[in-house]
């Protein structure tokens, strides 16, 4: 069996191998449809194997969808680790994807999302066709379908508030899309024991990925350097304050036991909210990387190779916010982690909002929006002159449009309007895209620790860094990951 799936196009000698031996590995890289009963399942599924004449694979559940098949209630694909994005070859797939996971489609149109991504309406969905063998409005309307039988099934949140966390226009609609899918509404999937009563601002969710997956030190990275107030660390998870669309809230990620999954506690009193807030989760704890194809991309280094089989699982530790992590980058430049992160509280603590139901999570203060620290007089902070500018002007620039942190656009349109700012440099504007907007390529090359990392006893220059680093694209952030971790 060859180590990945060929992303152009599914190679159906090791798909019919995976499913037959329901090999694990494979669970999410594709899915499984049955001509003889319409319903598409995981490779991992428990059913009877069907004859292989009757069986069609998919690059994604989107896919299987558009091409009129049903999900498997057994199996539940909802439940499968992954989402389409392992399957964009472009920087614009991948970045219309993002968009659609915050929900765009869900109350915007298809050349609204064309448009945000800088191209036609026709040419983003000939492209959709070509990575992953389905529409944006076929991939939004199979995200909605599996989000909400999720919700259905793993929560108490009540129907209507499912519908609406889900991205359904309607409650009819709703209804309607689970009655053509699985021939019963919604209602029919709450499990017996559960309750439709009152709807609670709190909620528990299971997020699967692929193993192996170093939570461990995931935990340790955002330990060193989490804000008292706005983020709680312990051994066990991660917890912060967070604001959505100017309503507060909390969340908290923790390992499950005995599943390869994360456990993800939302308290948000927005239903609407709901799917954004879980997208950003998921990508902030990067719980869709595909671990082999990484480790197939990078093994050709035999430094990365003996890094990799050291620390299998290295993930690329997200941000919730873009404009919190530029600052804390900033003020991160040149000094320690923990001078940083001392700054970084005295800030939040200084111009953050309070959160009255976070204290007693230790989560009360929301960190400083952009409109706080425009005028704020930093130095006062303890920060240099020029580093306080460089805020300030970082701040006014997003209020005035001339930056962005939006997931959809491309590396290098987000290095050249950052950089154009002063006191941000190319170093700044990768670390920022590889944490805040999950570019799986950015690459701080200048770095003086990845220089030494990476010469294996000699500094190498920066040029020479960067020719080195382009055997290790489209994913040279986890080389960085594992290089910093080496030091």
């Amino acid at each position: 069996m060859s180590d990945a799936i060929p992303t152009s196009k599914l190679d159906p000698r090791t798909c019919e191998r995976a499913r037959l031996t329901r090999d694990v590995r494979f669970d999410g890289l594709f899915f499984t449809a049955v001509t003889s009963t319409g319903i598409y399942c995981r490779p991992v599924c428990p059913a009877p194997a069907p004859k292989a004449a009757n069986v069609r694979y998919y690059d994604s559940a989107a896919a299987a969808s558009a091409a009129g098949f049903r999900p498997c209630l057994r199996c539940r694909p909802e439940a499968a680790p992954g989402s389409p994005l392992h399957r964009a070859k472009s920087e614009l797939v991948g970045g219309a994807l993002r968009l659609i996971e915050q929900g765009v489609l869900d109350d915007g149109s298809l050349p609204q999302l064309a448009a945000r991504v800088g191209v036609g309406e026709r040419h983003l969905r000939r492209l959709f066709a070509d990575e992953l063998g389905a529409s944006p409005l076929d991939v939004a309307a199979t995200r909605r379908l599996l989000f909400a039988k999720q919700l259905l099934t793993e929560t108490a949140l009540p129907v209507a508030r499912v519908a609406e966390a889900s991205g359904y226009a309607s409650l009819r609609r709703f209804n309607a899309s689970f009655v053509d899918t699985y021939g019963k509404p919604p209602r029919e999937f709450r499990r017996a024991s559960e309750s439709a009563g009152d709807a609670a601002d709190e909620l528990e969710l299971r997020i699967p990925y692929r193993a192996p997956y170093d939570f461990a030190h995931l935990l340790a990275f955002y330990a060193r350097r989490a804000i008292p107030g706005v983020e709680h660390v312990d051994e066990h998870g991660y917890r912060r304050s967070i604001a959505v669309d100017g309503v507060p809230g909390w969340f908290e990620v923790r390992a499950r036991r005995n599943d390869a999954a994360l456990s993800v506690r939302v308290h948000h009193p927005a239903s609407v909210a709901l799917g954004a807030i879980v997208a950003r989760v998921k990508r902030m704890f990067d719980v869709d990387a595909d671990p082999r194809a990484l480790a197939q991309a990078l093994r050709g280094s035999g430094l990365l190779k003996s890094l990799l089989k050291r620390w299998p699982g290295q993930r690329l530790p997200g941000a919730w916010d873009g404009f919190e992590l530029a600052v804390r980058a900033v003020l991160g430049q040149q000094v320690s982690v923990a001078a940083a992160r001392t700054l970084a509280a005295r800030v939040a603590t200084a111009y953050g909002t309070p959160y009255e139901d976070g204290i007693a999570h230790g989560v009360g203060t929301l960190f400083p929006s952009p409109a706080a620290l425009a005028d704020a007089p930093l130095e006062m902070q303890g920060l240099t002159r020029a580093r306080a500018a460089t805020i300030r002007g970082m701040a006014q620039a997003l209020l005035d449009g001339r930056i962005a942190f939006r997931v959809e656009q491309s590396l290098a349109d987000f290095e050249r309007d950052l950089v154009a700012l002063p006191g941000i440099g190319a170093w700044t504007a990768h670390y920022v895209a590889m944490r805040a907007l999950s570019q799986p390529d950015a690459f701080p090359a200048a770095d003086l620790i990845l220089r030494r990392s990476a010469g294996e006893g000699r500094t190498l220059t920066t040029r020479e860094l960067e020719t080195l680093s382009q055997a290790w694209r489209p994913w040279r952030a986890y080389a960085v990951m594992l290089l910093w971790r080496a030091s």
